[in-house]
């Protein structure tokens, strides 16, 4: 099984301090369209974290790669890592459709794109906590204290994700302050600051923490330029690329069982072998006997 090997544009921090950046992938295979399948529409971050720690062969010198550490990486190298399993899985060119968002147009666009072209910024500073000094103005009031201008933080994780997926469905301002109070350390004196204290934040201090979050973040641009054939405007479309990557891999279960009873029928392979292969390997040889079939059918 051929592998890709790139880095991370943020890095896993361990507990020792060791940055982990250089990551070894391999394609998905039958398994992991199983997973997709039995889940469906409502694959999530918990999702995204089996599936990168099946398919993550290495991080650094992590090796094999455990859930709690896919968990444990940041968001943009999540994103990142779904990119280069899309590519090694099923290539580098993308095509997508979208409908144009100008009311008086609503004409379907294809969009083709490769991604290496999606520009990826890495971090300057990697570092398991950061700290901002707000302005004075932004200042958070503590009890018997001046006003508090140091916030320590971190970035956010695919565990926050896991954690909070639910509620921001449902109430996105509190999932909100809640990632904010997950990942917020310190403020002034105050070590792990809860939900009331986050409350308390104005939301110039709010504005103030997520510039210098998004400063120290890793950076994937997954806004892709375009231009409406029927109305001539120019038009940003977001790329997820994890609802793109789940779409590509949704397989019935019914498919997925009828391609495996096939091989095994005529090559004599076990499931296991057969469900461990890319799916295009899989395909690939399913093709392969559908054109001998049709030549033994037809006495060629």
């Amino acid at each position: 099984m051929h592998s890709l090997v790139c880095r991370i544009p943020g890095g896993y921090i361990d507990r020792a301090g060791v940055i982990h950046q250089e990551a070894e992938i391999v394609p998905l295979s039958g398994r992991e369209e199983e997973l997709v399948s039995a889940h469906g529409s409502a694959c999530g971050a918990a999702v995204v974290s089996t599936i990168l720690s099946r398919c993550v062969r290495r991080l650094g010198s992590i090796s094999p790669v455990p859930r709690d550490v896919t968990r444990g990486m940041l968001v943009t190298d999540r994103q990142y890592l779904l990119l280069k399993l899309r590519e090694v899985t099923f290539g580098n060119s993308v095509r997508a459709t979208i409908d144009c968002p100008w009311s008086e147009c609503g004409k379907r666009i294809d969009l083709v794109f490769s991604l290496d072209a999606i520009p990826v910024r890495e971090s300057l500073q990697k570092s398991t906590t950061y700290t901002v000094s707000l302005p004075p103005q932004a200042g958070v009031l503590m009890a018997d204290e001046e006003p508090a201008c140091d916030i320590t933080f971190r970035l956010p994780t695919g565990g926050d994700q896991e954690a909070l997926s639910a509620l921001f469905v449902e109430n996105e301002a509190r999932a909100l302050t809640l990632l904010l109070q997950r990942c917020i350390q310190r403020i002034g004196r105050m070590e792990q600051p809860g939900e009331e204290a986050i409350q308390q934040l104005s939301s110039r201090a709010r504005h103030e923490i997520a510039r210098a979050m998004e400063e120290a973040s890793p950076r994937i641009d997954l806004i892709m330029d375009a231009t409406c054939p029927e109305c001539g405007r120019r038009l940003e479309a977001p790329f997820d690329i994890q609802r793109y990557l789940f779409s590509e891999m949704e397989t019935s279960r019914a498919q997925l069982d009828r391609e495996v009873h096939y091989l095994a029928w005529h090559y004599h392979w076990g499931e296991r072998e057969i469900m461990d292969m890319p799916r295009q390997d899989r395909h690939r040889y399913m093709e392969v006997l559908s054109d001998q079939i049709e030549q033994l059918n037809h006495g060629l």
